[in-house]
């Protein structure tokens, strides 16, 4: 600041283009005697202290958008939540406007938001919590994360080659669908809740193995994002959303397993009834020959009420024989009935 006023002409700052929510609409300070007054005010000297690094680095720069985060997690640690949020949500608009898509700092930023907004629905049930975290506060992350699948798939990365960027950043995406069902709606919003998870398949996003977020929703290693839990997996919610939103219960990863399969291998009779209710084939086999039903657990069976038989049609029997005695049927039917006999 002495330097700014050397000489007797004052360098002005550069004007903000606007005050900015997140830095509580702090305003650089211009004077000697502004810049004293902050000794009495430590959060806004702090505030001063992001503002000038924004300017100076620049929004591009990981530093900036990571000091953000930082103050924010300080707000958090001392229960102030809405600045945390606030803070949090304007380091994420600068890191999607900056860094390249499933970058890791962004997906940092969204499992923080996953496990802070986990938390604050978690205490808040137990009515320990005043912070009020809604529909909004969610969808608006949820649409983020969204956004970030959409720009990395526009931008060319390959689901196999940055498997491990495309894997975390949709099991963060579950993890707030998860969230998201424990907060209530009103009609329209939850037709944007689904019109939201219809934009995210219709991306058709693969994680490891291939995996579709059907097979990610009853997988249980989708559990294990962060350090901290967030939603739990297999979820028959997320599950049930995912289907009502027009996910292919008969999808496949690169070992030819559908949901149905995952769910079996995750002992998931429950999951099972739904995806076989949303038309998911029993008898679809794998890369390995194996049904679903195979692979359930034969404690399971014992208790477990589901009837596969019910499910599966005088179709489903008749491309199983085909197969079991090597019929041709390749350029004697449609190509569709030919997709449909070698699902099984």
């Amino acid at each position: 600041m002495e330097l700014r006023c050397e000489g007797g002409k004052y360098l002005p700052k550069p004007e903000p283009r606007q005050l900015v929510l997140a830095y509580d609409y702090s305003r650089e300070v211009s004077s000697l005697e502004e810049l004293e007054a902050l000794i009495t005010d430590p959060d806004e000297m702090r505030m001063q202290a992001l503002l000038i690094r924004e300017r100076i680095l620049g929004p591009s720069h990981p530093d900036t958008s990571y000091y953000i985060r930082y103050r924010g997690a300080v707000y958090a640690d001392s229960g102030n939540f809405e600045r945390c949020i606030n803070l949090w949500k304007y380091a994420l608009d600068m890191q999607q406007g900056n860094l390249e898509p499933l970058s890791p700092m962004t997906a940092s930023s969204f499992l923080s938001f996953a496990e802070l907004y986990s938390y604050v629905l978690q205490d808040r049930s137990k009515g320990t919590l005043a912070t009020h975290l809604g529909f909004s506060d969610l969808i608006g992350v949820l649409s983020k994360g969204v956004r970030e699948v959409e720009r990395a798939l526009v931008h060319g990365k390959d689901p196999v080659a940055d498997s491990a960027q495309f894997t975390k950043t949709l099991a963060i995406i579950l993890h707030l669908v998860f969230l998201l069902e424990k907060v209530e709606c009103t009609p329209e919003q939850e037709h944007q809740k689904r019109q939201t998870i219809y934009r995210l398949l219709k991306c058709s996003p693969r994680a490891k193995n291939g995996f579709t977020l059907l097979h990610m929703a009853v997988d249980k290693d989708t559990t294990t994002v962060g350090r901290y839990p967030v939603g739990k997996f297999p979820s028959l919610h997320v599950v049930n959303l995912l289907l009502e939103c027009g996910a292919d219960p008969d999808s496949r990863d690169y070992d030819n397993n559908t949901p149905l399969h995952v769910a079996a291998r995750n002992n998931c009779p429950l999951i099972m009834s739904a995806l076989m209710e949303a038309g998911a084939h029993m008898d679809a086999t794998n890369a390995f020959k194996q049904t679903a039903y195979e692979l359930l657990d034969e404690k399971l069976l014992t208790k477990s009420t589901m009837q596969p038989f019910n499910y599966i049609t005088l179709q489903c029997l008749a491309a199983r024989a085909l197969d079991k005695h090597k019929i041709p049927y390749k350029g004697f039917i449609p190509e569709e009935l030919e997709a449909f006999i070698e699902l099984h």
